[in-house]
Formats: C-alpha cells, sequence, structure tokens
C-alpha cells in the first residue's frame, strides 16, 4: 500500500511519563486519518516513580502509585510487550508479548524511542549480584519485604554479629532517590520497631554512601548540607568522598578500605539506558543514551526521535537536560508535535525548557526544595510543597485520593509489618541470595 494512501503507522516503545506524554498529545494533535498510534509497553500500567520510596517503606500501598495506561488513552493501539530490537533498514520493531511469549514484527513509519533507563553499577565486582534496585513497582515491594524479613530475622538470633549484619542497611548512591530511600528506611524502622522489644533502636544502622564530596550533587550546596544535617540527626551514618570497591557474601568494600557487614545494599548510584537500546544501531554516547538532536530527532535519522531517560538531549548550553519526570512529561508533547510536523511537511522546533524546582523528600515531614529562580526551601514548608506538588501530577482524581487517604493513615497509624509474598519465588529467591541469606523458603520457621 502507498503511504499516501494510509495513515502514518506511529509507533512508541515505553509506557513511562515521556511514553504516555507522546501518545497524548498525539491523540489531540492529529487529524482523522492522518496517523495511527501504536504504544509498546512491557507493563500495562505507568509508574508514578517519584514517590516509589515510600511504597519500598510500606507508607504508600502498590497499587495506588500506578496508573493502566489504557485508561490514559482514546485513540492509541496499547500492546502488552517487550521490546527485542530494531530494525532500522526494514523499519520494524521486534517485540516479544509478555503472557503469551509470541514474537512480532511491528512496522512505523515514525518511531518515538522513551525505553527509560535500568540500573548500572559500573562493573564493580560482585556488587551486581548482590544489591537491591529502586526502579521499578518489582523492586519496591522485593526491599519493603527484605526489610521486615531482617526485623524477623534480628528479632530470632542470640548472635550477636549476625543481628547487627542483618540490622545494617547501606544506601549506595547520595542523589535524589538514595536521600529519598534513606529518610524512608529511618520511618520504617522508628515506626515499627515497636513491635520488637527485643530490637533496641540504637542496634539499627543505616549508611548513605556518596562518592562525591556532598550530597545531591549538582544542586545548590545548601540542599546536601540540609539533608546531611538532617539525616545524622536521625541516625544516619553519611559517608561522603568515599566509593564501592567491591561487594561480596558478608557485606561491601569501599574504596577507602574501609567494610561494612551488612545484608542488604539498596543502589541508586548510576543508571543507563535500557538494554534494548544497547543492541540497535542508533548513535549513543559513552554512558550508552541515544543522541539526539534538540527536536529529538535521532541522529542520522528521519523517522525516529528518542526522549527520556534514553536520549541525551542538549540543552542548547553545552550540556543536556537532566533525568527527571518533570522533564520527561514537558519532552512528550514537544516530540508529538515534531512528529506531526514532520507528517505535514513543516519545521520541527527545538525543546527548551526551565525546571520549575527540584524537591526532595527526607521524611519525618521535612524536605528540600529549589524553587524557580534558586531559592532553596528546606524543612516542613518544603516537605508540604513536595507532597502538594507530587500528589497534584499523579494522573486521576482516583489515585490522588487514594495516596492522599495512604498519607493520612501513615500519620495516626504505624506502618504495616506483614510480609506480603505477592511477588515471585524465583524474585524472592533471588533478592535473598543475593544478599548473603538462604532462599526464602530455606528461611527459619519465625
Amino acid at each position: 500500500m502507498n503511504r499516501s494512501s494510509r495513515p502514518a503507522r506511529i509507533v512508541i516503545l515505553g509506557g513511562g511519563f515521556a511514553g504516555i506524554a507522546v501518545a497524548q498529545r498525539l491523540e489531540r494533535r492529529l487529524r482523522p486519518g492522518e496517523g495511527e498510534i501504536t504504544l509498546i509497553s512491557r507493563e500495562n500500567f505507568s509508574l508514578f516513580t517519584p514517590m516509589l520510596p515510600e511504597v519500598s517503606s510500606g507508607a504508600l500501598d502498590v497499587r495506588h502509585v500506578v496508573t493502566p495506561i489504557r485508561s490514559q488513552l482514546r485513540r492509541t493501539h496499547f500492546i502488552l510487550a517487550d521490546v527485542g530490537g530494531l530494525d532500522t533498514a526494514g523499519r520494524d520493531v521486534e517485540i516479544t508479548h509478555t503472557l503469551t511469549g509470541r514474537r512480532e514484527r511491528i512496522a512505523y513509519d515514525q518511531l518515538a524511542i522513551a525505553l527509560g533507563s535500568s540500573t548500572s553499577t559500573f562493573g564493580l565486582p560482585g556488587v551486581a549480584e548482590r544489591v537491591f534496585a529502586l526502579k521499578t513497582l518489582e523492586d519496591a515491594g522485593i526491599l519493603r519485604n527484605r526489610l521486615v524479613w531482617l526485623l524477623e530475622l534480628a528479632d530470632t538470633t542470640n548472635d550477636a554479629a549476625l543481628r547487627r549484619r542483618y540490622l545494617t542497611v547501606v544506601v549506595v548512591g547520595g542523589g535524589f532517590t538514595g536521600v529519598e530511600a534513606t529518610g524512608e528506611f529511618v520511618e520504617l524502622f522508628h515506626s515499627v520497631l515497636r513491635f520488637y522489644p527485643s530490637i533496641d533502636r540504637a542496634m539499627v544502622r543505616i549508611v548513605l554512601i556518596e562518592g562525591g564530596p556532598v550530597l545531591l550533587p549538582g544542586l545548590p550546596s545548601r540542599m546536601g548540607s540540609y539533608s546531611a544535617a538532617f539525616l545524622r540527626k536521625r541516625g544516619v551514618e553519611i559517608l561522603t568522598g568515599d566509593g564501592v570497591a567491591r561487594a561480596d557474601d558478608g557485606g561491601i568494600v569501599l574504596q577507602s578500605g574501609a567494610r561494612i557487614e551488612t545484608a542488604t545494599i539498596v543502589w541508586s548510584a548510576g543508571v543507563a539506558p535500557a538494554p534494548t537500546i544497547g543492541r540497535s544501531p542508533l548513535p549513543r554516547t559513552k554512558r550508552g543514551a541515544i543522541i539526539v538532536g534538540r527536536d529529538f530527532r535521532v541522529e542520522g535519522y528521519n523517522d525516529i526521535w528518542a526522549l527520556g531517560d534514553c536520549a541525551a538531549i542538549p540543552d542548547g548550553a553545552g550540556g543536556f537536560y537532566p533525568l527527571t519526570a518533570q522533564h520527561a512529561i514537558r519532552e512528550g508533547p514537544v516530540l508529538a508535535g515534531n512528529i506531526v510536523a514532520t507528517l505535514r511537511g513543516e519545521a520541527t522546533k527545538p525543546f527548551h525548557y526551565t525546571a520549575l524546582g527540584i524537591m526532595a523528600s527526607l521524611g519525618a515531614r521535612r524536605a528540600v526544595a529549589q524553587l524557580p529562580g534558586g531559592r532553596v526551601l528546606t524543612g516542613f514548608a518544603a516537605w508540604f510543597l513536595w507532597r502538594s506538588y507530587y500528589l497534584s501530577r499523579l494522573p486521576g482524581l482516583d489515585r490522588k485520593l487514594r495516596v492522599a487517604f495512604d498519607w493520612t493513615l501513615e500519620m495516626l497509624f504505624p506502618r504495616d509489618i506483614a510480609e506480603l509474598r505477592v511477588y515471585s519465588r524465583e524474585a524472592q529467591s533471588s533478592a535473598a541470595t543475593d544478599a548473603g541469606l538462604a532462599p526464602r523458603d530455606e528461611l527459619p520457621h519465625l
């Protein structure tokens, strides 16, 4: 069939902030018969990642921070599948249907890649096999269960060294995720230790490691110094200027030679683009991000675009835009507009965006925030702004109400310590083995 006699086939890879934003704007901009939109994602929901640390600590219910993709789109054909490969010459994408395993090739005329990122451990010895990431909903659920396991195990052992190891949690990476996760872990332990009378609060050790000189690198120093001071006040050990050298079954070894005995290492020190991108012929930076122009078009291609965490998007000042949710949400509509302009033979527009602000929650109703204009806000006011802003950005009134209700309950009652085995036996066993514990089914009956 001649291209001019049929609608353009527009394929979007990825169902996160960026991919959803592209599809939603295309639905509004395309004329009837001008294009057919297909979105491919390995999950049938989009995850509100800024609230993921609160899921890992039990403050929020796992289902309240996800929104079904189908409910957010009206004219887009959704396919639940993994992306296996990209044939730029044949202009199609290889996918594997998640539920059936059936393979299929999806042809495109315009392709938007928004596959996000994955955790990178930089090839450090023993690290990839033993750390817990905090990138996905499954990560958060497994980590929450993990913390409950450790409390139960510590409560039943008389071995002091083993108990110290169980009750030591190491967080690697002092960026947004690491700082917020650390604050949430403190909240969890402070909330539930009343149920474990044999465990004194002083026995719990939480260590936050940042390779740079300050927490929240790249942001105003006041934000990092306030975060460090507040977390230290709550009992967190903060090690800056030191990195990870290796990990083993007993713990973690730092570049300085210091060793920390621990059963749980939470890794938030680095990200890399999705593995699928590494198997494609597209041009990439040293860190693996797809090289694009300011209009999101992939260098050397007229029909492929990329945005979000998997792309290196020039900011016009010699750098690249940061990998944040607020940028991804704004990138999507501009890219969609450029696809429409290309279909109509019009000029594309460069992306330009000035961040509204940057915020990080520290737990205990405290946060840090950089406001437009560079002003820094700390403490309760920043925490209230953090919650208000992200609650407003949640898609759907039902999710907003559910999260608001969770937050209200969290102020009135302790965190839930029920161990929910909602994840696969393979995932549970892998999580246990990676940190030097027996697989879940082999743990002592408690």
